[in-house]
């Protein structure tokens, strides 16, 4: 296992501090460091300047300096795969050439160093959104005819980030996930020994609250009571997986998968069988186990037991858009759309099916039960890893979380 030591090889002041790095007997190597202290001033046992002298700033800043340097050699050593390791490799390190020391502080350098770090690790989809970042990053850097290095990742980037974005007429959450990405991506480099802007930790994003749009309960009877010889087969097919993703508050890529075999009968503490369904979530890779609530057992009979036949998201999207109109599901609701005509997206009043999509019934479940079903239950449902996310994601506000309490006041 390799060691990092730092020493002294002078008494004499001001001595060279070197670096060694150590690994068992197939390495050992030592150069001179770009710092330097006076002998009496130093804990060799510690390998640090003497305690009491760290109140100084510059003692301060020097111990930090030789501790971030020791992690910086570590990190390169432990990542390095066929490198050739020897005294020019650690000289290198200490004092790398400016060529070399733009090419890995460059910001879209370490994008592509993330997603290949990452790609065995995340979905497809995941890797996509990378990759769509940097294509914005990209022309971000022609526009001010620049480039983006990890250390100039500042309050001022981000507001000059911002009015571009702002300019191209990109929506305030898409901006505040592109920085929120561009903020890891500095984390990752900083990770690796790159250097990071003291602002970094305060580069803050903003979201804007999003339309809440959900099906309610009378809606979802109005979706329910469709006569199903009225409508025609593929929207029927259609319908019934809404009301499933209603009654089970799972995304379309795992709840379009469910099949007869996933489901499993268990005794409750009364000793009622109770229906179970297990599946894997294809965004996160967990292994859910969730209740099935007895009207999709109910509408599973319509098929011998099996689920509805499987429809592309796409085909899927645009069908309950219609099935939600035969329900005449058409109360104006303030929502956003992509206009063909404009290449924008424009925010204004629609008939409320027009702003229906597959995400709908997982809103419409975490909503619905919302105050019916402790949170925490309805967390493990849904997913989301934190309150603050599932509160925000249904759309309630503090004083929408206030009223709530009034019922134990």
């Amino acid at each position: 296992m390799a060691s990092i030591n730092l020493l002294l090889q002078s008494k004499k002041s001001p001595a060279v501090i070197y670096i060694r790095l150590r690994d068992g007997r197939k390495l050992d190597l030592k150069a001179k460091t770009n710092f330097h202290i006076d002998p009496e001033k130093w804990n060799p046992k510690e390998q640090r300047p003497l305690k009491n002298l760290l109140k100084d700033i510059y003692y301060a800043n020097l111990d930090t300096d030789l501790s971030e340097l020791k992690n910086k050699v570590l990190k390169k050593y432990n990542n390095s795969k066929g490198d050739s390791i020897d005294i020019q490799w650690l000289k290198n390190i200490i004092n790398p050439s400016k060529k070399a020391e733009k090419k890995a502080e460059k910001l879209i350098h370490f994008i592509d160093h993330y997603i290949e770090f990452k790609k065995r690790d995340v979905r497809s989809s995941t890797l996509k959104k990378c990759n769509v970042i940097k294509e914005l990053l990209l022309r971000y850097e022609k526009d001010r005819e620049d480039i983006i290095f990890i250390k100039n990742v500042n309050l001022k980037f981000k507001q000059d980030f911002e009015e571009y974005c702002i300019g191209q007429d990109y929506a305030q959450n898409t901006i505040a996930r592109a920085l929120r990405f561009i903020k890891t991506i500095c984390y990752y480099a900083k990770a690796n020994g790159a250097i990071t802007h003291y602002q970094l930790n305060s580069i803050k994003v903003k979201y804007q609250k999003g339309e809440n749009i959900y099906l309610n309960l009378n809606e979802i009877k109005k979706i329910e009571e469709l006569e199903r010889d009225k409508l025609p087969k593929h929207l029927d097919n259609a319908r019934d997986w809404l009301l499933i993703s209603c009654y089970c508050g799972q995304r379309v890529s795992d709840f379009m998968r469910f099949e007869k075999s996933m489901i499993r009968y268990e005794k409750n503490k009364k000793g009622d069988l109770k229906p179970l369904l297990e599946f894997t979530q294809v965004k996160t890779g967990k292994l859910m186990t969730i209740p099935l609530h007895t009207k999709i057992i109910n509408l599973l009979t319509k098929y011998d037991g099996n689920f509805p036949n499987r429809i592309s998201d796409q085909k899927y999207n645009d069908y309950i858009k219609k099935v939600c109109q035969l329900a005449k599901i058409d109360d104006p609701m303030r929502g956003t759309k992509f206009d063909k005509e404009t290449k924008k997206k424009v925010k204004k009043d629609y008939p409320k099916w027009e702003l229906v999509s597959s995400h709908i019934g997982r809103r419409s479940f975490a909503t619905n039960n919302y105050g019916q079903i402790p949170t925490s239950f309805l967390m493990y449902m849904t997913g989301h890893s934190t309150e603050k996310m599932f509160l925000t994601y249904i759309g309630k506000s503090n004083k929408d979380i206030a009223m709530e309490l009034t019922k134990y006041f």
